[in-house]
């Protein structure tokens, strides 16, 4: 079996807790088999990842493989792996066979999965849901940047406390009123 990046041999291998793989020598990336993968998510406890996840390890250090931009084919079947997006500062690719259930991980990016405890929900990661919801986190935490790159950090966290305080309060809508009318009270 060759490596889907690299064409190089794979080699038997082992990634944490026990999970066998066939790994590669020359990219240091590692093929897990669907039935492999099934097998050790059964021997662990299963919780339903939050795309929050990405969002609070946004700034999560990790160096994609340059070979992570590559599509491949699944070293199993032939058939052209899915590719599910993990939006950290730096992302990356995730693929996955949807015919035979495999997954490749480039180097270092099984580590992550694990650290974020998204090792245990790859299926998870592939549904149009998880995606959208990814997205739309993404989205918020580039926005919560863009605030303090506007006002400081000291005054964003004002507003992020603010924010919460209003969002928890029953009536926390017509005191944001409030502040919109001020503001342009003093614009005009």
């Amino acid at each position: 079996m060759d490596c889907p990046k690299c064409r190089s041999e794979l080699v038997n291998g082992i990634l944490s807790d026990l999970l066998l793989t066939k790994h590669c020598r020359e990219c240091a990336g590692d093929w897990i088999s669907g039935h492999n993968y099934q097998v050790w998510r059964s021997q662990r406890p299963h919780t339903p990842s939050n795309p929050a996840v990405l969002a609070q390890n946004y700034h999560l250090p990790y160096n994609p493989s340059p070979l992570d931009a590559k599509t491949a084919p699944c070293p199993d079947c032939a058939r052209m792996m899915a590719r599910g997006k993990i939006s950290l500062k730096q992302p990356f690719y995730l693929e996955h066979c949807l015919t035979c259930g495999g997954i490749w991980c480039d180097r270092g990016e099984w580590a992550v999965l694990e650290q974020l405890k998204l090792d245990t929900n790859i299926a998870q990661i592939f549904s149009s849901v998880w995606q959208a919801q990814v997205r739309a986190s993404h989205l918020h935490e580039l926005e919560r940047q863009a605030v303090i790159d506007k006002v400081g950090v000291e005054m964003a966290q004002r507003v992020f406390d603010l924010t919460d305080l209003l969002t928890k309060h029953p009536n926390g809508d017509f005191a944001a009123a409030y502040l919109m009318r001020q503001f342009e009270r003093t614009r005009l």
